[in-house]
């Protein structure tokens, strides 16, 4: 298995921007970007996205409850439930999910989202040290964490 490229990396920095971009009308600042340890400590509100095919991996993104509440009214919905948060997540990471697709082929398979409520720590499955990218939008931080290697 090969790891990913810089322009492999790119592409989720700039697919995550573009989301909050286009659905809030404010971009996120990229915080850091670094190779993480096997456990990632995450926030509330998780999406996971595993791929297969030409690549073998996952991506999780990870929001505090605020930051999706206020990515919700943003978009005029009212239920600010438990539940509608972690179904907003999970969007997220689907809509990463399809952008990886449009960049790194039509083989590669995308998972339906698993969402998942809780700050534990995140195992990493594929690699050693996934790329953890971190990000701030309104005043409020997030992450993506890309866990996931081409397969040769």
């Amino acid at each position: 298995m090969e790891t990913l490229n810089e322009d492999d990396l790119k592409m989720f920095v700039n697919s995550i921007k573009r989301y909050l971009q286009v659905t809030t009308r404010q971009e996120p600042q990229i915080t850091s970007a670094f190779l993480g340890t096997g456990d990632v400590e995450g926030f509330e509100f998780n999406g996971i996205v595993t791929f297969s095919g030409s690549y073998n991996g996952h991506v999780v993104v990870s929001m505090p409850p605020k930051l999706v509440r206020e990515i919700l009214l943003l978009q005029h919905e009212t239920d600010l439930s438990d539940g509608n948060l972690l179904d907003a997540v999970g969007e997220i990471a689907n809509t990463l999910a399809g952008n990886a697709r449009k960049a790194m082929g039509a083989d590669l398979q995308i998972s339906v989202p698993i969402k998942l409520q809780g700050a534990h720590g995140m195992k990493a499955r594929v690699r050693k040290r996934p790329y953890v990218i971190t990000l701030r939008w309104n005043h409020h931080l997030a992450m993506v964490c890309v866990d996931m290697e081409r397969k040769h």
